[in-house]
Order: C-alpha cells, then structure tokens, then sequence
C-alpha cells in the first residue's frame, strides 16, 4: 500500500504531464497556428520559443508516465489512458514519432513557408498520440 507522500508525488508526477500537454497547446494554439494563419505575423524568436517547449514537452514525456500513475487522474478534461502501459511499445513508438517532427521542425523552420509546411507533420504525431493514449473525463 503506497503512504500518503507516496500517492501524492505520483499525483504531482500526473500534473506535471498535465502541464507538459498545456505547454504544447500553447505553443501551438497560441503561438505558432495565429502566424500559420495570418493573424499575427511571423516571428522567428516566437517560433523558437514555442518548439524549444515542444521539445522540452518531447523529452519529458517517457518520465512522465510511470506505472505507478496508472489510474490517477489529473483536474481537467483529460487523462492518460491505460493504453500507455499497456502497449509500452506503442506508446514510446508515439512519443519518438513526436520528439522526430519536433526536431525536424527546429533544424527546418526559418520563415512562415517552411512553418507552414513542417507543422502538419507536429500536428498529425500529437493527434495520433491523443487518439490512441488519452482519454475524455466525465
């Protein structure tokens, strides 16, 4: 039976995911897609900020789910789904797909062109992720 200090740090380990996964909302609902659709206009140190948090969010996520977490879930919409431990190798194939768009983005990205041509490679590894490992609450 896990101590109270225990389940609380495996609480904390569940925000921190949560966290991760708003960062990444952020920094593409509002920093990269208004640029992508003329909203505001292209700013390369914007951009750099917003990959630099999808990265940290990219090599974060295989700590952030440890099979201590299974079950718990975190204030919000969503929670991780019992697929993550389940298909271990699943799960880890979703998150290097990630950390790859990522990194490709940050070696390509230079101008809005090539923003707009490498975010739908980000934007299909996050959606594939979410289908497959998460879950609506309530």
């Amino acid at each position: 039976m896990l101590s109270v200090g225990a389940v609380v740090a495996q609480q904390d380990v569940v925000n921190k995911a949560q966290t991760a996964m708003k960062s990444n909302g952020r920094a593409v609902g509002a920093l990269l897609s208004p640029m992508i659709k003329g909203d505001k206009p292209y700013d390369q140190a914007v951009v750099d900020e917003a990959l630099k948090a999808l990265d940290d969010t990219a090599k974060a996520l295989p700590a952030l789910f440890p099979e201590s977490t299974k079950g718990l879930k975190p204030a919000g919409d969503f929670s991780a789904s019992p697929k993550i431990w389940e298909d271990k190798a699943g799960f880890s194939a979703s998150v290097d797909n990630f950390a790859k768009a990522v990194t490709q983005a940050k070696a390509k990205v230079k101008d809005l062109d090539s923003l707009k041509a490498t975010m739908p490679s980000i934007g299909k590894e996050c959606s594939s992720c979410h289908e497959a490992f998460r879950l609506k609450n309530g």
